[in-house]
């Protein structure tokens, strides 16, 4: 996996970037069916829901290490099936949604290299945001490795 931070007049940025032994449709599928994203992204069993079209909501609650439990909220800014999402995750006491974008471009009808993109207000939340993008990651990488996808 790669890692960029960057620090832009508009804010901290960083970007991830992991190849995928997977083609795109399957790592689309893991991210976009709230049970196998359940299954793969720390989340309560039964919180996720997904509308994944643009304007479309989703939630979820997701487990942290140490047994809590921090309840996730936003919309779908951008939808392009096996290639796009832009995601807008709603964070108290903003007036906008913080955006996210995953991207998927696959090489070879079986690898996928897979892109997550974040600009924030602070390196702290840089940092922050960036250590759980590479959770999800680590996450979405083991059960794809695993073959879990249906």
């Amino acid at each position: 996996m790669s890692t960029e931070q960057t620090t832009t007049g508009d804010g901290f940025s960083y970007t991830l970037t992991r190849t995928l032994d997977t083609p795109a449709d399957k790592v689309w599928q893991a991210w976009t069916t709230p049970e196998q994203y359940a299954l793969w992204a720390h989340a309560v069993p039964g919180s996720v829901e997904m509308d994944v079209r643009p304007g479309g909501a989703w939630k979820s609650t997701m487990l942290t290490p140490d047994g809590g439990r921090f309840p996730l909220t936003g919309s779908y800014l951008a939808v392009a099936e096996n290639r796009l999402l832009v995601l807008g995750m709603d964070v108290p006491g903003r007036p906008a949604p913080v955006e996210m974008t995953m991207e998927l471009d696959e090489e070879d009808g079986r690898r996928t290299r897979i892109a997550l993109r974040q600009t924030c207000d602070t390196a702290e939340e840089r940092d922050m945001a960036e250590q759980g993008s590479t959770m999800l990651l680590d996450g979405l990488s083991a059960f794809l490795a695993e073959g879990s996808t249906a």
